[in-house]
């Protein structure tokens, strides 16, 4: 995904800690408010160079908690067992997060990046638990997640956070979810994981020819994908985001899971998308008129200006559509 590998060097993250919300003092719930599931340990790893960086939580944190217009909830992300996790992922997967080795050329190992992956783990099946309770819920967590496969943890991501909230929903009785990827590269883990999976469905719209090289064709009985090819107008990008919630509306979900990845931005380094803010506001007005209990893990993005996409995104999301 990036050019060439960079150094897994572990660097310590103190800064920006200090704007995190104190996370034991919750605001209290209130349905009209979108809450914010965050954790403020998960900046504490990095690799210098690497895209994947702190700021992108440090400094969408900030963002939110400055802005005036978004009435946000805070909430930490509880935690996750391997019961949930072993329906997504095999344990050799679980195994080899303590492994001190690469993962591959754009996944470095770091000391204990198997806490902080399971973090975001939690984050996802708590955001799952308070859609399921009527709240809009956005998990502002780092690793991201959809890339990582039943057997291999890669493209930044070591443990495939929507797949296992999604298997958890259904576990407990949810009849159809929907997962809707709207991250610039294909959600290939997510695919693979949820594959033919009785009373799941993915729908994914992307930039193809792109990392991770899949995405092409839908896959089985529910795996539908929606390439658009580098460099589109910005119109045909919305166009392929309109005919993938028509055809998730025909799916008819009980619950939608988001993989909300903003690098289709048309300044996001990692890729040739053509999206702006305002089409992100679209995109969580359209998601909110659903009506129906949906929730938001953070996966890609990696220009400055994500902390506007996503607070555009929330803000969508909080009004419904224009």
């Amino acid at each position: 995904m990036i050019a060439k590998k960079k150094s897994a060097a572990i660097a310590p993250v103190a800064a920006g800690r200090a704007i995190f919300p104190l996370l034991s003092g919750l605001i209290s719930h209130d349905i009209w408010r979108v809450t914010i599931i965050t954790d403020e340990k998960c900046p504490g790893y990095h690799s210098p160079g690497h895209p994947e960086r702190p700021v992108r939580i440090t400094g969408t944190v900030e963002r939110l908690k400055h802005q005036t217009e978004l009435p946000i909830a805070w909430a930490a992300p509880g935690t996750a067992g391997d019961k949930a996790i072993l329906r997504a992922h095999t344990p050799e997967v679980l195994a080899r997060l303590k492994i001190p080795q690469p993962f591959d050329a754009d996944t470095p190992f770091f000391e204990n990046i198997a806490d902080y992956a399971r973090a975001s783990v939690a984050a996802a099946l708590s955001a799952l638990e308070r859609a399921r309770q009527g709240e809009m819920v956005f998990s502002l967590m780092r690793p991201p997640g959809h890339h990582a496969t039943r057997e291999y943890s890669m493209g930044f991501c070591y443990l495939n956070n929507v797949a296992i909230a999604t298997l958890e929903a259904v576990a407990a009785g949810t009849k159809r979810v929907a997962v809707f990827d709207f991250d610039v590269h294909h959600g290939n883990g997510t695919e693979d994981i949820l594959l033919d999976q009785e009373g799941t469905g993915f729908f994914s719209i992307h930039q193809s020819p792109a990392y991770p090289g899949t995405g092409e064709i839908n896959r089985g009985r529910n795996c539908f994908n929606y390439p658009v090819a580098p460099g589109s107008p910005r119109e045909t990008y919305r166009a392929a985001l309109a005919r993938a919630l028509a055809d998730l509306k025909q799916f008819a979900p009980e619950l939608v899971a988001v993989s909300a990845g903003f690098d289709a931005y048309a300044r996001d380094p990692l890729a040739d998308g053509s999206l702006l803010a305002e089409d992100f506001h679209w995109l969580g007005g359209e998601l909110r008129a659903l009506n129906l209990p949906f929730f938001s893990l953070l996966e890609g993005g990696y220009s400055k200006d994500l902390p506007e996409l996503i607070l555009a995104y929330l803000t969508g999301v909080e009004t419904g559509p224009s």
